[in-house]
Formats: C-alpha cells, structure tokens, sequence
C-alpha cells in the first residue's frame, strides 16, 4: 500500500508541472487541434523569467513564469502554433525574437489557456526597437514610458523576459486585462512596482 501512494504522489507531482504525462481531456485536445497547437517544452530562460501582464501600459511585474505555473490548481501543459514550431529561422532568432506560448490549465470544467510572449532574448532596448518596427513613430508615445520603467527594473534584478498578453476560457477571450485578472481573481502577488519604481516586499 506504502509503495502504490508513492507512485501516486510521484504521479501527481509530475501531471502538475505540465510534463506531458497527463492525458489532455477531451475539450483540451478539440481545441488543440482547433487552434493548431502542439506539446513544447520552453526554454529555462523564459521559465525563470519575470513577466508583465500588461501590453502597453504595465503597473506590475510578475514572476518568474515558474512559479505562476506552480500556482495552477489543475494539469497544465505548454503549446505552440506547430507552424511556428517548424521556422526554419529558428525560435528567439532575428526572424522570431518573440513567440507566442500557450500555458494550458485543463479543469474539469474548463480549459484555459494563458497566452505569453516569449521575450527572454530581450534587453529593453530590443524590446522598444521590435515595437517600432511594427508602429514606427507611434511607439515613442505608446511604448516610451513603459521602456523607461522596464530599464530601471533591470537596474534592480527585476528585469522582464516574457509578458501574458491574453487569457482564453473555453476558446473565449477574456475582456478582462491579464493584469487585473491575476491580481483580483487569481490574487497572483507582483514582486515589482512599475510606476513607483521600486520592488514589493513579499
């Protein structure tokens, strides 16, 4: 009896840190392939990084990503577009310095899926320089305030390497921003103020 409950605890320990052992349900693997998405295992780098919850406009760091993930109540899993999984360029390279990670929590009654930027090949310099290529003068007004605090974060070993840009429920996008979903429905404690400029004591 002694040893069937420590294969079952091992068991436990391991479907919890989404390590591609437990089954997906039904509704997971429909909108797996609804979505196009395959089992990946992210770098450390990103896993160890902190992120923010916020797209242009951020108060808070989170992190490491790690720990996030610890915090689920149910199996989770990491997917990727499998196009994306296939560039030849090569993920984190010039063609792709940011990609698109999906954290699966797979609920009994739910599933959700946490979607992240991987940006943990960034300084925030390269993090300003990839927005504006894409908005071109827009994103000194957008993004600037944000890459000052971002920079001052580094200075203090709460430099970012990821962001969760979207939440999904059942397919469905949440309105709600990531930000305010992780600090009021999953009382998820930031370890960084952006706009004081300074580290929250835990």
């Amino acid at each position: 009896m002694r040893r069937l409950v420590l294969i079952f605890l091992g068991l436990s320990v391991l479907v919890g840190t989404g390590s591609g052992v437990w089954a997906a349900s039904d509704q997971a693997q429909e909108l797996r392939q609804a979505n196009k998405l395959v089992e990946y295992q992210p770098p450390q780098e990103f896993l160890a990084a902190n992120f923010i919850a916020e797209e242009m406009d951020p108060d808070f760091i989170f992190g490491p990503v790690k720990d996030f993930v610890a915090t689920r109540q149910c199996p989770t899993t990491w997917l990727i577009d499998e196009r994306v999984k296939k560039n030849p360029g090569g993920l984190g390279g010039k063609d792709t310095p940011e990609y698109t990670l999906y954290l699966e929590e797979d609920c009994p009654d739910k599933v959700t899926y946490y979607v992240f930027l991987d940006q943990s090949g960034y300084t925030p310099e390269q993090w300003m320089k990839w927005r504006q290529r894409f908005h071109g003068s827009k994103a000194e007004p957008l993004y600037g305030p944000t890459y000052v605090n971002l920079e001052k974060a580094c200075n203090v070993d709460c430099g970012v390497g990821g962001e969760l840009r979207f939440i999904q429920v059942n397919g469905e996008l949440m309105t709600k921003s990531p930000e305010k979903v992780l600090l009021e429905d999953l009382k998820i404690s930031p370890i960084y103020d952006l706009k004081q400029g300074k580290k929250i004591s835990q």
